[in-house]
């Protein structure tokens, strides 16, 4: 039976309002993640229009519309639209083909338009061909940005959705009847949390080489803070496009789908100028320091962007490259500062840091084991490998323990330190701590990045706490 129409029909637009992303940028990070020649073949459908890259990007990027951030409040609203008798349709000037697979995952709508490849549906455009196709019953529009004064002007209803104080006003000015929706409240607390601020815990490692050398220079130390910023802002721009390029496995993940770009609650739109931004300031940063520091800088993100592309889907290629950028965190430092690192820290990073890069994969593992999968989401690794990851874990972690062992009775030791015995302290604590933390993650507590969770961990604050004291007992004793 056909229904009967007592109301003006509902449009509602997409990115931004049904959606608590934008389509366009989507298929980007998509195609992106699949290809990095994808950039380039943007570029040359944008020669025939904005309507034919959104159709070159939506072949190359293919999205999952299932566990994409829908906004509740929107749906509740065109649901009870329809159950009052009117009819619906979703108006986008995203690619159509995407719309039309949203409209049914979500079967709210009666139709589905979207730009074709050849006409961008969006602005005097859109009002226009809504003014055509609803002549007869009139529409009221739902819609979020700018770009929808033109499409609200000829509505008879206009529905807004988050949108600015100053846009407010200028709907309010216009014919249509006004209705407001806040959806969610403003806060710049997802922007923080996209910073993963947290890890700049790691990015203490760049103050080692002036304190494995004993070098305590007020110019010592600002350089080391100096690296230590710029190197912060370098990590977090690539947590940022990192979290961009996995879109798809975080939001297939039971934690990580709340991430801010996965959830929605920061528009990925605003997460590529951020990650853009903090490069910038980051590179300033090191640049105005020294170039060598700027070089390693740009060797760091390019080495992150690598690992986000592709070598994160390389088995044992992957934890390499972790353990390598742990280290360049103290090449960063050495370069900052002018002081030379030893062979024994070197060696020393590279196999402890090893160590933590496959207890990171072992945590993964054990959680895809939980969740009855066999493979871990946009990793090279199987379940089954969980006991070669737990021996190159703690067998690493040893050696580096070895290392640090060997240093200890190393002629370096004895002129830097006053009581190099109590270094051996340093030796037995990491040998705990390190098999300690092996069995943590066998047992599948392991939820954080290794060095967040010791971070949070009571034990491993201890441990910290009583290396400390013998290396302060060594020196000073």
């Amino acid at each position: 039976m056909e229904k009967t129409v007592s109301k003006p029909a509902l449009i509602v637009d997409l990115d931004g309002t049904l959606l608590r992303s934008d389509i366009l940028f989507e298929t980007f990070w998509s195609a992106l993640g699949k290809s990095w020649k994808s950039p380039f073949r943007a570029l040359r459908s944008l020669m025939g229009g904005k309507a034919a890259l959104k159709r070159q990007l939506a072949e190359d990027g293919e999205i999952s519309v299932a566990t994409l951030p829908y906004d509740p409040v929107v749906i509740a609203y065109v649901e009870k639209w329809r159950a009052d008798g009117g009819t619906t349709a979703l108006v986008t000037a995203s690619e159509e083909q995407i719309a039309k697979r949203i409209g049914e995952h979500l079967g709210i709508f009666d139709e589905v338009f979207g730009s074709d490849g050849t006409h961008n549906l969006k602005g005097p455009n859109k009002a226009a061909f809504l003014k055509d196709r609803y002549a007869e019953t009139g529409f009221a529009y739902v819609g979020d940005a700018k770009a929808d004064l033109p499409v609200w002007a000829e509505a008879q209803q206009a529905i807004t959705v988050n949108i600015p104080a100053a846009l407010k006003s200028r709907v309010g000015a216009l014919p249509a009847t006004a209705e407001h929706l806040t959806t969610r409240p403003r806060s710049f607390k997802p922007y923080i949390k996209a910073l993963r601020p947290h890890q700049w815990l790691k990015n203490i490692l760049i103050f080692l080489p002036m304190l494995a050398a004993h070098q305590f220079e007020a110019a010592t130390f600002w350089n080391s803070f100096l690296a230590f910023v710029a190197f912060s802002m370098i990590a977090s721009a690539g947590y940022v496009f990192n979290d961009l390029l996995d879109l798809a496995a975080d939001r297939a993940h039971p934690r990580k789908c709340k991430r801010p770009f996965a959830s929605g609650a920061l528009p990925i739109a605003h997460g590529t100028w951020l990650g853009a931004g903090l490069l910038a300031m980051g590179f300033a940063i090191a640049g105005g320091l020294n170039g060598y520091l700027l070089l390693t800088l740009v060797a760091y993100f390019g080495i992150t962007m690598a690992y986000s592309l592709d070598l994160k889907r390389r088995t044992v290629v992957d934890i390499c490259t972790l353990a390598g950028l742990y280290t360049m965190r103290l090449v960063a430092g050495s370069v900052a500062t002018g002081l030379a690192l030893s062979v024994w820290l070197m060696a020393f990073s590279i196999f402890f840091f090893l160590s933590l890069a496959a207890v990171k994969r072992q945590a993964e593992l054990i959680d895809t084991a939980k969740r009855g999968k066999l493979s871990a989401s946009g990793r090279g690794y199987i379940v089954d490998d969980l006991p070669i990851i737990s021996q190159v874990a703690i067998s690493s972690g040893f050696v580096s323990v070895l290392v640090m062992a060997l240093y200890v009775s190393s002629p370096t030791v004895a002129s830097l330190y006053t009581y190099p015995e109590a270094m051996w302290g340093v030796c037995l604590i990491l040998l705990y701590w390190i098999t300690r933390i092996v069995m943590v993650t066998h047992r599948g507590w392991m939820h954080d990045d290794p060095v967040v969770y010791a971070a949070k961990d009571r034990v491993s604050q201890i441990c910290g706490a009583a290396i400390l004291l013998c290396a302060l007992a060594g020196a000073f004793i």
